[in-house]
């Protein structure tokens, strides 16, 4: 039975990736990485899993986590991008302990984008001679309820430095699902690399008018200049961090070639990713006031 760790278990895609799993048939001896043991547990309650003390900022949760362990569903908390500092003692200490097979959550893009953490991870990982698998998801659908919903609730306006730039999108739970296939059928996707996006590929504008029609509430966007952005968010006591991430992810999309959809999700789950409609009916509650 081969030893699974879920990095970020609490977190939207690694909730959803035991979740999905949950679902399946599998051989999988699965254990949330969580920082607080006793805390973190409750919330998966209905699931069979077992948890070890994993926490990124501390070192010595690394051997204890992966000691013994097959394979590492690995990915990045939005914090955390000193790649040197974190990311390669993790992938050395997976190197000591024999770990066989690294699935990393990257992002869509990420072969042209060296600037961001993702790319160096994938380095990290490739130099490693471990083998690995790379999800490089689409925009996340998720952002409406997580770091765009204050916008949305409180100023009915999707906020953000995007101006006409496409963005591919893709929900979470198919992540969730497509890692999930992976992971019970880890040997046939060895040094793969998979772009996840759903069916569309949207203006910030669009996905307003879309949100609009399906909450029957005028959602509008603005497209504010980058001072005018960070200086609002930094009122809101947004981190300083957390900013220039959200700059990172709408900002310079304006100046780069429109992302492709792919059909991965199809091909590997054997179901059609979910629509941005779908998503938003699903969530109708979250994104209403």
């Amino acid at each position: 039975m081969a030893k699974v760790l879920i990095t970020g278990a609490t977190e939207n895609v690694g909730t959803a990736v035991i979740d999905a799993l949950s679902k399946l048939q599998h051989n999988l001896d699965l254990y949330a990485g969580v920082r607080a043991i006793n805390e973190d547990k409750n919330k998966f309650a209905n699931y069979t899993i077992q948890f070890s003390k994993f926490d990124f900022t501390d070192f010595t949760s690394y051997q204890p986590a992966l000691a013994g362990c097959d394979i590492l569903f690995l990915l990045r908390p939005p914090q955390i991008s000193e790649v040197e500092k974190y990311f390669k003692p993790i992938v050395d200490t997976c190197k000591a302990e024999g770990v066989k097979h690294i699935v990393f959550l990257s992002v869509q893009g990420v072969e042209n984008s060296k600037i961001i953490p993702h790319h160096k991870i994938e380095q990290l990982l490739v130099e490693s001679k471990i083998a690995y698998t790379f999800l490089r998801p689409a925009y996340f659908m998720q952002n409406f309820t997580t770091t765009l919903r204050h916008d949305l609730i409180q100023h009915q306006q999707i906020y953000l430095p995007a101006s006409r730039a496409k963005f591919t999108l893709i929900d979470v739970r198919d992540i969730g699902k497509v890692a999930a296939k992976i992971l019970i059928n880890i040997s046939a996707h060895i040094n793969q690399s998979y772009d996840l996006t759903s069916k569309e590929s949207l203006t910030f504008s669009e996905m307003a008018e879309t949100l609009s029609r399906n909450l029957g509430i005028d959602i509008q966007f603005k497209s504010p200049n980058l001072i005018h952005f960070f200086l609002t968010k930094r009122k809101e006591k947004m981190p300083v961090m957390l900013i220039l991430v959200m700059i990172m992810l709408h900002y310079f999309p304006r100046f780069q070639q429109e992302p492709a959809t792919t059909d991965w999700v199809e091909k590997i789950t054997g179901r059609a990713p979910t629509s941005f409609e779908q998503f938003i009916h699903d969530h109708r509650t979250l994104l209403k006031a």
